[in-house]
C-alpha cells in the first residue's frame, strides 16, 4: 500500500506539474490579457466600451476553444481596374514594378505596385501624406494587452483604412517599447533597435538600452516599433548577408516600412514559403528597398504575419502555419486612413 501510495503521489505530482506548465504556456501565448482600451480615432468606426469588452471576451473563448491561428479566406487583387473608388491617379517617384492600384484624396496619395525580384512577389505601396499624423497605427480590438489579436484585414476595416500592413506584433512579447499615435503603452526595454516615427515625419533609430520610452515621447515620438532589425540607415544597408530574425528561416515572407523624405513612405510586403515565392532574406529586403531609393527602412514582423490590405482587399498571399492564403491574427497594424 505504501508503495502504491508513493506511485500515486508521483502520478498526482506529474499531473499537477503538467497542468501548471500547460496553463503557463496558455497564459503566456494564448489567453488574452486586456490592459487598456484605446481611444478610437475620429475616422474609425464607433465602438462602445461594451462592444470592446464583448470582442475581447469572444477572442478569449475563441482562443481557448481553438489554439490554431485565426484565419479567413481571401483573394488577392490583380488589376487596378477593380479599384473603382480611386479618386485621383498619382505619379510615383519609385521606378519599376507594375501598377496594380491607386488612391488619392486631399491628404493622401498612394500608388500600389507589384515587383518580381529574388524569385518572389513583392508588393510596394508608395505613400505621400500631408502630415506625419496621417500615418497611423491601430491595436486589435482597440485594446492594448498581451495576446489580444485580430486579422490585419479586420483591423483595417474597423479603422476605415485605405492601406494597412501588419505591425510589430508587440503582444507576442512582454518587453519592447510601444508608442502608438503619440501615446505610451509600454516602457519596458527589449534591448532592440527600435524605430521611432517623429512628429516631423522622419525616422529615428534608437537603442532601447540607451534611452527610455518616456524620453522618446517627450522628444515628439508619434510611433515606436520594437522588432527590427534596421534595414537601411541614411541610405546604407545595416544588415549582413547572413543576418536573420531569431530562429527564422533564411528566406521568409516579410513586412517593412521605409522613409524617402518629406512625408513620403513605402510599405513593403513580400510573399514567401510557397512554390510561387521563395521569400526574402533581410539583406535581400534591404537591397530591394535601397534600389527603390529608400533612405531609412525598418523590418517589422514577418513570416505568417506579413499582410497588406488595400481598399478592403488582401493584396499578398499570407502563409500561416504552412497554409497559403490565410491571415494570421496579430496585435497591431500600420495604416493610412481614408476620407469620409
Amino acid at each position: 500500500m505504501k508503495k502504491f501510495g508513493k506511485k500515486g503521489l508521483g502520478l498526482l505530482y506529474g499531473v499537477l506539474l503538467f497542468s501548471f506548465s500547460t496553463y503557463a504556456m496558455l497564459d503566456t501565448f494564448v489567453i488574452p490579457h486586456p490592459m487598456q482600451s484605446v481611444e478610437i480615432n475620429a475616422i474609425a468606426e464607433t465602438t462602445s466600451t461594451s462592444g470592446i469588452k464583448e470582442s475581447v471576451e469572444a477572442a478569449i473563448q475563441s482562443k481557448l476553444g481553438n489554439n490554431t491561428d485565426t484565419a479567413i479566406e481571401t483573394e488577392s487583387i490583380t488589376t487596378a481596374s477593380e479599384n473603382t473608388d480611386t479618386t485621383v491617379e498619382t505619379a510615383t517617384s519609385i521606378e519599376g514594378g507594375t501598377v496594380i492600384g491607386q488612391y488619392s484624396d486631399s491628404k493622401t496619395s498612394i500608388t500600389l505596385k507589384q515587383y518580381r525580384e529574388y524569385d518572389s512577389n513583392i508588393y510596394v505601396a508608395d505613400v505621400t501624406v500631408s502630415d506625419a499624423s496621417d500615418l497611423k497605427t491601430a491595436l486589435a480590438h482597440n485594446t492594448y494587452g498581451r495576446n489580444i489579436t485580430d486579422t490585419t484585414s479586420d483591423m483595417a476595416a474597423n479603422n476605415n483604412a485605405v492601406l494597412a500592413i501588419n505591425g510589430d506584433y508587440y503582444g507576442a512579447r512582454q518587453s519592447g517599447y510601444v508608442i502608438r499615435n503619440g501615446k505610451l503603452y509600454r516602457d519596458t526595454s527589449g534591448n532592440r533597435d527600435a524605430l521611432v516615427i517623429q512628429k516631423n515625419g522622419e525616422f529615428k533609430f534608437v537603442s532601447e538600452s540607451e534611452t527610455s520610452a518616456s524620453e522618446l515621447l517627450q522628444d515628439g515620438a508619434l510611433q515606436a516599433f520594437s522588432f527590427g532589425p534596421v534595414l537601411l540607415n541614411n541610405g546604407e544597408i545595416s544588415v549582413g548577408e547572413n543576418d536573420e530574425v531569431g530562429m527564422a528561416m533564411v528566406s521568409n515572407p516579410s513586412t517593412a516600412i521605409g522613409y524617402l523624405g518629406n512625408n513620403h513612405y513605402v510599405f513593403v510586403v513580400s510573399d514567401g514559403r510557397t512554390s510561387e515565392s521563395a521569400g526574402l532574406s533581410l539583406y535581400e529586403l534591404a537591397s530591394f528597398m535601397k534600389d527603390l531609393g529608400v533612405k531609412d527602412a525598418y523590418n517589422l514582423d514577418g513570416g505568417g504575419s506579413s499582410t497588406m490590405v488595400f481598399k478592403g482587399e488582401i493584396i499578398n498571399n499570407p502563409t500561416t502555419s504552412g497554409r497559403s492564403g490565410e491571415e494570421r491574427a496579430v496585435s497591431d497594424i500600420v495604416y493610412i486612413g481614408g476620407e469620409g
